[in-house]
């Protein structure tokens, strides 16, 4: 592709957002400058293929990614050694897992817990949800709650088949909550050694209920009342409760902004990380938002303007494009501002947007 070609593509894919990605910087090694996307605050130099592995490994889908308390960048993805470990400038650190999870890996949180980091995976096709350490010793796993009842006491679950969880969150006093986001729809919530204590939600179409309930998270940003949301997938929202599954209120493309091009603010919302006053969100249908306190859009990330490749995991690796995304499905920003993006794409893609 010659570069007059890259430019045209780069912006592109900034169309749908109104903000032209720009060249910017010095050159590098192969002469090409860096590409550069987003605006004001929130600018950042992409690093396209950022996750470098050794010749003898390659990803599976990549799904999730965390950074730990000193730094290393933490990708889950479901070939061998679903567990990689990266420095800041994506050079291999090591791996485990195994065949463990091959084609099970989905959701990794990280939790810190008497000074020691934990991960908290949720395996979809093992139908488990599993505490480890950050070298892959497994400390706890839960098989789907045989005991879960919903708001009729009627019970959630005739068989592990239908249970098939994606994420976890972390209430402030420990509890553990876990999204059964390709099952049967319903929030479960634990103790924070791993016992049962209930359940809510479920599938529908009600301001309670979720159609793939995929990720969860905690939000302390207001530190006086946390309150748990729910990234409810295919409604298209996002729905926030209070820590003991009541609904609060809900978040979704009619409210309170829509995008310029009618979207709304969200297509198919995966995950959730935070940084300050800001939520960061990979929507699996081509972008990364960032919303504000009020949950307002700050801006998009790399939107895909080809409608074709957004949430498209059969996209070729030779078609996609530095700096626009297909398919995010786990994102995080690292202490430093910057984030790291994982799209579900079989061959694995981790972009590093470095802030600048």
């Amino acid at each position: 592709m010659s570069r007059s070609s890259f430019v045209k593509l780069t912006a592109a894919s900034a169309a749908v957002r109104g903000t032209v990605p720009t060249i910017l910087g010095a050159d590098d090694k192969a002469g090409i400058k860096p590409l550069i996307i987003g605006k004001d605050e929130h600018t950042y130099e992409v690093l396209d293929g950022w996750a470098r592995l050794p010749t003898n490994m390659s990803f599976g889908n990549t799904h999730s990614v965390q950074e730990t308390a000193d730094g290393r960048i933490i990708v889950h993805h479901s070939g061998l050694d679903s567990t990689c470990f990266f420095d800041p400038d994506g050079k291999f650190i090591e791996a485990w897992g195994g065949s463990t999870y091959v084609g099970h890996a989905h959701g990794m949180d990280l939790r810190e817990e008497g000074g020691e980091e934990f991960l908290y995976l949720a395996t979809t096709g093992m139908r488990k949800s599993i505490k480890t350490n950050l070298k892959g010793e497994v400390v706890f796993s839960n098989d789907y709650p045989k005991e879960a009842k919903d708001a009729a006491a009627n019970p959630c679950y005739a068989n592990a088949g239908q249970y098939s969880p994606t994420y976890t969150a972390f209430a402030p006093e420990g509890d553990l909550y876990v999204t059964d986001g390709y099952g049967a729809g319903y929030i479960h919530r634990y103790s924070a050694t791993g016992e049962y204590k209930s359940s809510f939600g479920g599938t529908g179409d009600a301001p309670d209920q979720m159609r793939c309930p995929h990720g969860i998270f905690c939000d302390t940003r207001n530190r006086e009342r946390p309150l748990l949301v729910v990234a409810d997938r295919s409604h298209h929202r996002l729905q926030y409760f209070t820590l003991d599954g009541k609904l609060d209120h809900l978040v979704t493309n009619a409210t309170p902004q829509r995008d310029n091009d009618g979207s709304g603010k969200f297509r198919y919302p995966c995950q959730f990380s935070h940084r300050g006053s800001e939520l960061l969100i990979p929507d699996l249908a081509g972008r990364v938002t960032i919303l504000d306190m009020d949950d307002n859009v700050v801006i998009h990330l790399g939107d895909n303007p080809n409608v074709g490749q957004r949430a498209n995991n059969d996209v070729p690796k030779s078609q996609t494009v530095p700096g626009v995304f297909c398919c995010p499905h786990g994102a995080t920003w690292d202490h430093n501002g910057n984030i790291y993006v994982a799209e579900w794409l079989p061959y694995g893609r981790v972009t590093k947007l470095r802030r600048v």
